[in-house]
Order: structure tokens, then C-alpha cells, then sequence
């Protein structure tokens, strides 16, 4: 049963070998911050930052903390990137340009 005055929202926090999924009921108004603070994620994986190293997301979209949540949103915990894309891209380009015609060993 829906209540007017409460919104239901999941948190999520995708690591490398699993993900954690917490389904909550809000009053309606909550921040994605909220959200994030009521799902125990915080206490579970101290490692978690909320816009510091870590950013968030409603499907994908990214958002602030103080975004204010809809009924059904899910909160999505971003993990910080490894390697920046571009430098990756560039390195990739930059060998290729040093491989022989074909990409092979020449011979």
C-alpha cells in the first residue's frame, strides 16, 4: 500500500564481483543524500565518499545529494574510475601509430 506521504526508492552500489541492492521507504522530500544515509550502505562500506570520490545517479542521469527524490527513483553509488578514457584512448592511438602496417610483427 502507497502512502502519499512516503516515496519507495533503491539504493544501489555496484562493486567488481557484486552488487548491493536496498530497497527503502522515505518521507517524501528525501534527498538522494538521505537516501544513501538510511540505506546502511555508508556504515557497511566506509570507503564510500558521497560527492567526494564517489558520485551519484538516478538511472544513470547524475545528480547531487541534495537532489530531492520521486516515488520509484533508484540511487546509484558510483565507484571513482581507475583510468581517465581519454589518456587511455591516446595511449592506444599513440601505440598503434609505432605497430607496423597490418597491426603484426613484420616479417
Amino acid at each position: 500500500m502507497n502512502t502519499p506521504d512516503l516515496i519507495h526508492v533503491e539504493v544501489v552500489y555496484a562493486q567488481p564481483h557484486n552488487a548491493e541492492l536496498v530497497r527503502l521507504q522515505l518521507p517524501a522530500g528525501a534527498s538522494a543524500g538521505d537516501a544513501v544515509a538510511a540505506s546502511g550502505l555508508l556504515e557497511k562500506y566506509p570507503e564510500l565518499e558521497i560527492d567526494g570520490r564517489n558520485k551519484l545517479g538516478i538511472f544513470s542521469r547524475p545528480i547531487k545529494a541534495d537532489a530531492a527524490l520521486r516515488d520509484r527513483d533508484r540511487v546509484e553509488i558510483y565507484r571513482p574510475l581507475i583510468a581517465d578514457p581519454k589518456a587511455v584512448r591516446k595511449k592506444r592511438a599513440d601505440e598503434g601509430k609505432a605497430m607496423k602496417k597490418g597491426g603484426g610483427e613484420g616479417g
